[in-house]
């Protein structure tokens, strides 16, 4: 049966009467949701423990989001099925139940536990139970919207996907995988590419104080980051963006995760320096052998002659190779410097549905723009019958 507990402040739901396959409990607390689950084995970085700890703590204050974590569990064991971190956010009229996101999470996806589904009839028989308790909150919310979810969550299957309301999401992971052999793997690279790093270090060492290093110590890696968001800041200032990192609540998940997770190796800082000079950055994170990278710094036009952005993710990636990274993940964002590395882009899907009546149209809008992304020729056409870019 599906159950709404009072856990964290969060009323009963009645009964529904007739046995389901799944129960869920819907939690407010990270800390307590964690507990609960024992053991948790991420199935992408993103879905470290370090990582939803150092999210929940920055906006837990933010206005119009509340922590909502769903506890799944196999309803006649017990065993725990999925644990999904979730928000409830407010925007204007329309609540919404989102992962714990806010474009800080490149792939969101749940925690599997050793009851997962793993076929379609299970899977939507999760889903129905998820739904339904969601539907029975107090604080009610209009519309479930999941997206950029991987397919393959640590080598098993994502149950969503199973779901026939999932679809492709418009973004995409992008991954590259060196094997054992370094060296082997950078003369796969096209040879400009190649040359031009060879050239890069060489310009950039010319200077006796120039060095790369993984920073181990916290005070420092802070500092570092300092920098990084002087240098995004800047960066995204010159070009007009909309940029996001700096607000509050965003620099402070950064930090929390850099202070936290640096002493246990899976927040890692790298850095380009002359001297004092900090000339880029790197802040990405490591769970076995994948690393992913999540910000990228460079002290702009003094340094271009040595393009350090490109140095020092090569720099990383060889020196995380030495020590048994393998899978090199660039994430979201379909840049030119990633093609340059060579990335396999790692399909995405997204899935949402109508909690209430008011989230109808959003759930049918998302719907129709997910069936379009499984048809790209009529898609293209639509977008020419209407004026609209490819």
């Amino acid at each position: 049966m599906t159950v709404l507990t009072t856990s964290a402040g969060l009323p009963a739901a009645r009964l529904t009467g007739r046995a389901a396959q799944f129960r869920v409990e819907l939690l407010r607390d990270w800390q307590q949701a964690a507990a609960r689950w024992n053991d948790i084995g991420p199935s992408t970085p993103f879905q470290h423990p370090q990582w939803y700890d150092a999210w929940y703590r920055a906006f837990a204050g933010a206005e119009g989001v509340a922590p909502l974590i769903a506890v799944v569990t196999d309803a006649s064991t017990g065993e725990p099925a999925a644990l999904l971190p979730l928000i409830r956010r407010q925007q204007e009229k329309i609540a919404a139940i989102e992962f714990a996101d806010l474009n800080l999470t490149d792939y969101n996806a749940p925690i599997l536990g050793s009851a997962a589904p793993r076929d379609a009839k299970a899977a939507r028989a999760l889903w129905r139970s998820l739904l339904s308790a969601l539907r029975r909150m107090q604080d009610a919310a209009d519309l479930i919207r999941l997206r950029k979810m991987p397919n393959d969550l640590g080598g098993k299957p994502n149950p969503l996907a199973f779901l026939d309301a999932a679809g492709a999401c418009v973004l995409n992971g992008n991954l590259v995988t060196t094997g054992e052999d370094y060296d082997a793997w950078r003369y796969t690279l096209e040879k400009t590419q190649r040359k031009e790093l060879e050239r890069s270090w060489r310009v950039f060492t010319r200077d006796p104080a120039a060095s790369f290093a993984i920073v181990t110590d916290t005070n420092e890696a802070l500092r570092i980051l300092s920098t990084t968001e002087v240098q995004q800041g800047a960066r995204m200032q010159s070009l007009g963006v909309n940029y996001i990192l700096d607000d509050e609540a965003c620099a402070a998940f950064y930090r929390n995760l850099v202070r936290d997770g640096v002493g246990t190796g899976y927040a890692l800082v790298s850095a380009l320096t002359v001297g004092e000079e900090v000339v880029a950055t790197l802040l990405g994170i490591r769970t076995g052998s994948r690393y992913v990278m999540v910000r990228i710094s460079n002290a702009g036009e003094k340094w271009s002659n040595c393009s350090p952005g490109r140095l020092i993710i090569e720099r990383t990636m060889a020196a995380l190779h030495r020590d048994g990274v393998r899978e090199f993940d660039f994430s979201v964002g379909n840049y030119d410097y990633k093609r340059r590395f060579g990335v396999m882009q790692l399909p995405l899907i997204d899935i949402s549905a109508a909690l209430s009546w008011r989230g109808w149209p959003f759930a049918l809008r998302d719907r129709a723009v997910l069936a379009l992304r499984n048809h790209p020729q009529l898609d293209a056409r639509l977008r020419r019958a209407f004026g609209k870019p490819l």
